[in-house]
């Protein structure tokens, strides 16, 4: 008998507050949605894909094949998959999400990742969100990858585990560093808790982050994850910041 009210109540809100989309706050029609303009700006990424790195090609190479990139340095991570490039609204959702702790934002990025990511998540996978150093937890009150991570989790049933990657080195901003910059910044800064050490060992891991840029970071975090004795690691994150792979970028699929 509860349910018909809490569903009037619903219906009362909706029509007091009308659905907006979540990138640019014009009206929609469901909850949790793209309007269509916002919708048509996003470049998703889908296959044909290199099969480490996740970025599109312009034609159908073969499944599995690797990009030039993936084969003149190959990744320490297995594979890697994201929602759509770093531009546009893609770009305002994660601005919006770290900076202006948005943070009802997760859910429709979570979801969104889910379903990018679907062939790497497990109900036996861990979920581990790259972590931020307590200092800078502490000033921005959340970690905006574990949001994600949380919603990741419940969405494919796997272990969500928060606490068991570590930043123990608080390290300068990425962003404006260099690539090489990037990778001296992080070298060295994550662990692997020891209390929970035990979770790991011939587990299979999916990493996940907000956007992936160089690289440096997701390397680090996934360097620390293997030699503590994880079998695989996957990355997912929701934005990919290198368009130098543009090609065969979608705007017209469905994340």
């Amino acid at each position: 008998m509860m349910a018909l009210p809490r569903a009037a109540a619903r219906f009362t809100l909706h029509f007091l507050l009308p659905l907006r989309c979540v990138s640019c706050t014009s009206p929609v029609g469901t909850p949790d949605s793209l309007c269509a303009d916002c919708w048509q700006k996003i470049s998703f990424i889908e296959k044909p894909w290199c099969q480490r790195l996740g970025t599109p090609f312009a034609y159908d190479v073969g499944e599995g094949s690797w990009s030039p990139q993936a084969i003149a340095s190959p990744p320490i991570f297995d594979r890697l998959r994201s929602v759509a490039f770093y531009e546009g609204p893609a770009r305002d959702l994660v601005i919006a999400l770290k900076f202006f702790r948005q943070r009802e934002l997760a859910k429709p990025m979570g979801r969104w990742m889910s379903r990018a990511g679907s062939e790497l998540l497990k109900e036996d996978s861990l979920i581990v969100p790259v972590p931020l150093h307590w200092l800078r937890l502490l000033s921005r009150r959340f970690n905006q990858s574990a949001d994600l991570a949380r919603v990741i989790a419940k969405e494919c049933g796997g272990q969500f585990e928060p606490e068991l990657l570590k930043r123990r080195k608080k390290t300068r901003r990425q962003v404006g560093l260099s690539a090489k910059a990037r990778q001296k910044n992080v070298r060295s800064a994550f662990s692997v808790d020891q209390t929970r050490s035990g979770q790991i060992q011939g587990r299979h891991v999916v990493l996940i982050d907000d956007v992936i840029t160089t690289g440096s970071t997701i390397a680090a975090c996934s360097k620390t994850l293997l030699s503590a004795g994880a079998a695989s690691v996957d990355v997912l994150t929701f934005a990919y910041a290198d368009t130098s792979n543009h090609a065969g970028a979608s705007t017209s699929g469905k994340p």
